[in-house]
Formats: structure tokens, sequence, C-alpha cells
């Protein structure tokens, strides 16, 4: 696989605009700005015109006027900077909305989860705020703790959450999503005791000594708890969550969005609110292959949504330490011993099945494998199907490659496997998979962008939100610079260049998605999906990228997002809607940490479980009918 030049529309260069002026005039003149096309023959432009939602001409300003008429509007960037808008190489839009209806653990930048005094102070802070939503909900839930960054290097306890309350079920999530928290009272309603077995692909795990579980639960063990909450969602809610969650994306400038494992209430929620008309950007869905035996996979999207294939989990996360390695764990989890590697979710023979029922079916796999043994798996199960279907053109897709061999990079081009890896996991998690997960030598080649580009493959660079917050700059800041938490540049090789960082954020995900002809790139015949910033990227010092802020995202010609001015120079869009608080957080003061204060703010989202209470409430007033 060579990375393409994606060489421009034969419309867009000069000479054609000209006779397209004759017959077209454009809707929309956007200009004096830096416009950066992400095409490599053109790769700025003065101006840009778009007609019906798509790109009429691009080029110098004085030609692209040609096309001005007494109804075009005239878009001013001020000198801002334009690119095409963002395309989510992997992430879970559903589960965003989750994510916004809890309280907010994230540790430090992101959230003030730093210790677990400081988790269970959220929780019982958040529970106050909303007293009639946890009444009727009847649960306490946080998502985004990260044992890694809480002072105690530990996952919270049972006996932890039971401080919260012994009343109510508290559970909280982990910022991986692999695994989760319940309080005494949430495992009694599970029905989860000492007597209950660990399920296949999961682990309860359990005070020393003894088989009581500690509340801590992995893979599909947390998924058990995960579902008695999910299980209460009414539609009005899981649709609520849909329109949030893409609401949030678009924020950070995407304006085409991905559900990375649909299953369930989730996926019947996305075709909901597909058919009411209210998705903000495009959305690709990609149901649980193992869950959902007829996915109807599309090319076409209907207002905003298509199924685009369909997904697989082989192992868990890296950071919760049951991803699948063929090299034992640097340091082991509680309870395990030095020779412990982590464990495959599914077995082997469901693997086979699996991506042999995609390739069958000519549907496009996108396949979850943070661990090299998981790895090794999914691209044994690619060579066999496609030994045994040829002609199948389907580009299957590695999701994470956290721990990926340079010999499985090999593999990876003989196959033609798009990879989809998560640079940002080197400022989130570096010195923690330095120091604990993987030690020294193979946490240099998390994400291994270096060996990709040598290779002369593509790559798209993800977020996987909500296992973080599906922040684009911090992406592009983590792939051109890997620099841990403590400033420490794990694995120099793997290094990207800015030009080539921001087209794994744009053109090829794009093609990842089939979608090359019509995204990506600010071309002639394209979609006018764009993203306008704060500053240049490509002009910026490198330590600054993750500063740079999301202005506005437009969406076939039409503004889904703008920046408000409060606190638009301070912070990025932040969790949950939080908009900087001016009052709280005036230039006067040097905060380590913004003091903040949920409003309906960037992304529009309301705070706590309100939206899940109105939503509840207006379920209620229909059954009473």
């Amino acid at each position: 696989m060579k990375i393409p030049t994606f060489p421009t529309l034969a419309a867009c260069g000069l000479s054609m605009l000209q006779p397209l002026f004759a017959a077209e005039t454009a809707d929309t003149i956007y200009h004096n700005g830096a416009i950066i096309t992400i095409n490599d023959k053109h790769p700025t432009a003065e101006a840009v015109a778009v007609k019906d939602g798509k790109i009429l001409a691009v080029g110098e300003l004085a030609e692209i006027n040609k096309a001005s008429g007494e109804n075009t509007r005239k878009v001013d960037l001020n000198g801002k900077t334009m690119l095409p808008g963002f395309v989510d190489s992997h992430g879970h839009t559903y589960m965003i909305g989750i994510q916004a209806t809890s309280a907010n653990l994230l540790p430090p930048p992101d959230g003030p989860g730093k210790d677990i005094a400081s988790i269970q102070k959220l929780l019982s802070e958040w529970a106050a705020e909303n007293p009639e939503a946890v009444k009727k909900v009847g649960w306490i839930a946080g998502f985004g703790y990260d044992n890694s960054q809480l002072a105690e290097q530990r996952h919270p306890t049972k006996e932890d959450l039971d401080k919260v309350s012994t009343d109510l079920p508290v559970l909280i999530i982990h910022q991986s999503g692999h695994l989760g928290v319940a309080n005494s009272k949430a495992l009694e309603l599970a029905g989860i005791t000492s007597d209950t077995e660990n399920p296949k692909g999961g682990v309860f795990r359990r005070k020393e000594g003894s088989k009581e579980p500690n509340g801590v639960c992995e893979e599909y063990a947390f998924f058990m708890l995960v579902a008695k909450l999910v299980g209460q969602f009414d539609n009005k809610i899981n649709d609520a969550l849909v329109v949030e969650g893409a609401k949030l994306q678009s924020s950070f400038g995407y304006t085409t969005v991905q559900e990375g494992r649909a299953i369930g209430s989730g996926l019947a929620a996305m075709e909901r609110v597909a058919e009411s008309g209210t998705l903000p950007v495009d959305l690709v869905a990609y149901p649980d292959v193992l869950e959902v035996k007829d996915p109807k996979p599309s090319m076409e999207y209907k207002n905003h949504y298509r199924v685009g294939g369909v997904k697989l989990t082989i192992d868990g996360s890296p950071q919760g330490k049951t991803a699948w390695l063929t090299k034992p764990y640097f340091k082991p989890p509680e309870g395990q011993d030095k020779d412990y590697r982590g464990y495959a979710a599914i077995d082997e023979k469901s693997t086979i099945e699996a991506v042999d029922k995609a390739f069958k079916n000519g549907w496009q796999i996108l396949c979850h494998c943070n661990g090299d043994a998981a790895s090794d798996r999914f691209l044994a199960a690619i060579k066999a199907a496609q030994e045994k279907y040829p002609d199948v053109q389907n580009r299957p897709v590695l999701i994470h490659g956290q721990v990926l061999r340079k010999d499985q990079v090999d593999l990876i081009k003989e196959l033609n496997v798009f990879p989809s890896l998560f640079p940002m996991h080197t400022f989130y998690w570096g010195d923690y998979h330095r120091d604990s997960v993987l030690g020294p030598a193979r946490a240099e080649n998390i994400s291994p962008t270096g060996w990709v580009l040598e290779h002369g493959m593509m790559f798209g660079s993800h977020h996987d939100a909500p296992v973080a917050l599906p922040d684009s700059m911090r992406i592009l800041s983590a792939t051109v610079t890997r620099k841990t938490r403590t400033g420490k540049v794990l694995g120099p090789e793997h290094r990207v260049k800015v030009d080539t960082a921001l087209k794994a954020l744009t053109i090829w995900p794009a093609w990842q998605h089939f979608e090359e002809k019509t995204k990506g790139s600010i071309e002639v015949g394209k979609i006018a999906d764009f993203v306008i910033l704060s500053e240049n990227p490509l002009t910026i010092d490198e330590d600054l990228l993750a500063d740079i802020k999301i202005l506005e995202t437009i969406k076939e010609d039409k503004s889904v997002y703008k920046r408000p001015e409060k606190g638009a120079k301070k912070i990025q869009p932040a969790p949950f809607g939080i908009t900087v608080d001016e009052h709280f957080c005036s230039d006067e003061h040097d905060h380590d940490e913004p003091m903040i204060k949920p409003v309906c703010g960037d992304g529009c989202f309301n705070h706590g479980l309100s939206l899940m209470l109105r939503a509840i409430e207006h379920a209620e007033k229909e059954k009473s009918k």
C-alpha cells in the first residue's frame, strides 16, 4: 500500500475554473485565511467557492471571485486556518453520549480525578446536584477514572465506593472503557457473589486470599454491570445519547464520526435518530459481528447515517492490563504472576468465523487488537480469508495496534490491512506503559507510526472516545511529538511531520471509509466539510499544537458548531459541555486547573443526569396515557 498523493480532480486546475463559472454561481466563498487543502498537488489556496454543499472551485481569490453573484455569501476567515473536516478513524459516538450523562472522573488535564478521594467527592457532588435524576434512574455513575493516573496507583474498590453510597448502586467506568468498579449495592443487584464464576473473556477481581469480589470487573464481567445500567435507558434517552455524542465530536472539528462497536439499543437509536433527521454530521456505524446477525452495510448515507461494515473485538486494554500480549506484562496486575500476558476476549474459532463471514459477504471488518497476540490472530484470519475470497476488496482495518511488532507491520502491508492507530496513548499513558505496562523497550514502539510510514502505508490517528476526549488537536500533537505527560519523547523514530499527521485525520481515514472521492481534502466536487482553527498547525510551534482551538465546524457549507467567545481563549471544548466560567477563572489568577462549572456550552451538552431525567419523565408520561 503506497502513501497516495490524492491528485487534484481535473476540474481543480485554474484552466477549468472559468467554464464552471460561466454556468455556476457560488453560494459561499471562503477567503482571507490560510486554507490547507490536504491536496499534494495544490496544498494551499487563497479561496474556496461552494455550491449546493459541494466544492465548486479552489484557487486564487481573483479567479474564485468570478463565481461570485448577487446572493453569494462571503466568509472572511480573518487570517484563521481552514482545513477539510476531520474524519473519525475510530470512536464511539453512542458511548460518548453515555460519558456525557455521568460524573466526570477523568484525570487532569481533562478532569479533576487525581486520587480516590477526588473520585468520591466528584460522585457525591454530582449525585447531590442531580437528586431527582438519581432517584428516578436509581444509579450513581461516573466515567473516566484512570488507576494509572491516581495518586494511589490502584483501582478504587467496592469499599471505596461504599463511602459514596451504600443504599444506591454506584458504578464507575475506567477511561479505557474495558473495566470498571461497582460498589457493594451494584454487585448485589447484579447478583455477583463469591460463588459467581468469571464469565468467558472477563474477570471479577477478588480480595486477596478469598473469592469475594473486590468490585473491580474486567471486560465481559464489567459489561454485565454496564448492561444493568444501560438496560434502564428508554428510547428517548438512547436517541439523545447519539445526537449529543455527535455534537461533542463536531465541537472538535469532526464532520464524519464513527460508532465503532454498535449493538442492541445503541444501534436501534442511531437508526431512529437518522430517520428523525437530527444528526449534525455524518455517522458511520459498525455493528458487532458476533451480536448483530444482519448488519446491512451500505455505501450510501441516509440522513447522514450509514452502516459501514462490522466490528470484531479480540482483546482488551493495555493500560487496563487486559490486552493480550505474546510476552508478559512488565509489572503484572494484582493477583497475577510474572508470566501474565493478558487474555483473548474471544476464541480462535470465533475470530476465524467472524472474519470469514465478513469476507464472504463483502463487508468491511474493523478489529480491535491492542496486544500483539491479538494482532497475530486477526492477521492470520485475514490471510486465510483472502486466500479463500481473493477478489474481495473490503479494506479490513486493524484498530489500535498498540503493541504491534515490526514483523506484523510487514504482514499488514502484505495483506493490505489499514492500521487505525492510537498515538494519543503516548501522551495519556506513555509514562505508565514505560514504567508498568510494557517496560522501556516495548513502550517506545506503541502505535508505531514510523514503521508504517517506512512501508509507504497510510494510517489513521484516532481518539477512541470516550476512552479519551475526541480532541483532534491532542491527537495531532501526540502524533507529531509523542511526548508523555512528563515531557519525555516516547519512540522518537515514530514522530510524524505535521502535514502527514493532518492526513491521518482527514484524507487517509476518508480512504479507510471508502470516501476518499468525496471527503478528506478541499478539492472540486468534494463535499464542503470544513474546520476552522485558531492557528495554522503548519507554522505554529509543535509544542503548542494541542492548544489550537476549534473555532467552527462546517458540514456541507452549514455551520454545525461555533466556539463560544467566553472562555474560548482558555481551554478546549471540555467534557460534558463544560465551558470556562469567566467569573471563576479570570486572567488575574494563575490556576493549574481551570475553575469550571457546568453550563450548556461547548458541544451543547446537558450536564449530569438531567438529560436522562427529562427522557425518563417523558417515557413515564407516555406510559401513563
